[in-house]
C-alpha cells in the first residue's frame, strides 16, 4: 500500500490510476485521512457497511427485546414520578 498526502494528489492526480489501495495523510497533523479504494473492491466495501448497519441495528433491538413496554406501562411510570 503506498502512502500520498492531500496535496500530493492534488498535484499528481493520475497516481490514482496506478494504485488499488492507497492511504491518504495529512502531513501537517501527521493523521491518516482515509483510503482510496479500486472500484473492484466496491461490492466488498458495500457487504462490510451493510453488515456493521446489521450490527447496529440488532444490538439497539437488543435493548428493548424483554421489556415489556406499553401505553399503559409509560403512563403508569410517568404518574409515579
Amino acid at each position: 500500500m503506498k502512502t500520498f498526502s492531500i496535496s500530493q494528489i492534488q498535484r499528481e492526480l493520475h497516481h490514482l490510476h496506478d494504485f488499488d489501495i492507497l492511504e491518504i495523510v495529512d502531513k501537517k497533523k501527521d493523521a491518516v485521512k482515509g483510503y482510496f479504494l479500486d472500484i473492484q473492491y466496491k461490492d466488498i466495501v458495500e457487504k462490510l457497511i451493510e453488515q456493521k448497519r446489521k450490527d447496529e441495528l440488532s444490538s439497539f433491538i437488543g435493548l428493548w427485546k424483554d421489556r415489556d413496554i406499553s401505553t399503559e406501562s409509560l403512563r403508569e411510570n410517568a404518574w409515579k414520578k
